[in-house]
């Protein structure tokens, strides 16, 4: 069963969300306030498969909720609804942890699209994991494991999401290659993904926060102005 936490304090949106996820598949648990959300979340960390967590919230808002419920689960997919005027709460959610975002207002089959997508990739990432594979690849440093779907530097396991670990495990096929921020939207969000390609320039930011020494000026993660990123193999 495709299992999703929506998180929404308003009644009618949230409504909304809930019948057509519903209508396309989902069992829905949903919650009026982030405090809630953990609470439900925390009893069992791993039930769900996807989360859809509003922004502005009273009280516990969903950055908040997105950065607990990272912490203690780093395979979950995680949707933002933003409002379309908030363009840093877009850039925000993605540095905490989360996966998408949705804009505000949006139409069942945008909100339905977006989370399948989401859903797809979780589950495909799952199946891989259980997968027969090369065990190992290395770079450097850096040694992706691909039964465990992590990766370590220096023997320290880094806290990656399941899109930050895709985009690594692309990088790490592709060994000094100029990658196309195109080709990595496709590969990893789907050709049919039809979001901010502003999305992958987000992740590879966050992800040079968490394997560069140095973020700003990176080693292995390069830009190629004009066109994407590469990997260098050392």
């Amino acid at each position: 069963m495709k299992r999703i936490l929506v998180v929404e304090d308003e009644d009618v949106i949230r409504d909304f969300e809930v019948i057509n996820l519903k209508r396309a598949g989902y069992e829905v648990v949903d919650v009026p306030t982030g405090e809630e959300a953990i609470q439900v979340f925390e009893r069992n960390p791993t039930h769900f498969d996807v989360a859809v967590l509003d922004v502005m919230m009273p009280g516990m808002d969903g950055f908040e909720v997105c950065r607990r419920i990272r912490e203690k689960n780093s395979s979950i997919g995680i949707i933002m609804l933003t409002a379309k005027s908030q363009e840093m709460d877009k850039v925000n959610g993605l540095m905490i942890g989360a996966d998408d975002y949705v804009t505000k207002p949006f139409s069942p089959s945008e909100l339905v699209a977006r989370v399948d997508a989401l859903h797809c990739r979780v589950t495909v990432a799952a199946e891989k994991a259980q997968a027969p594979a090369p065990s190992e690849l290395k770079s450097g440093p850096f040694v992706l494991n691909m039964k465990s779907r992590t990766v370590s530097k220096n023997g320290r396991v880094l806290e990656l999401t399941q899109v930050e670990y895709q985009i690594l495990e692309y990088f790490f096929n592709n060994p000094n290659t100029a990658l196309g921020r195109q080709d990595i939207l496709n590969k990893v969000w789907g050709e049919g993904y039809f979001g901010d390609i502003k999305i992958v320039d987000v992740n590879i930011r966050r992800l040079r926060m968490k394997l560069e020494d140095a973020p700003s000026k990176p080693e292995f993660l390069l830009t190629v102005w004009g066109f994407g990123y590469k990997w260098v193999q050392k």
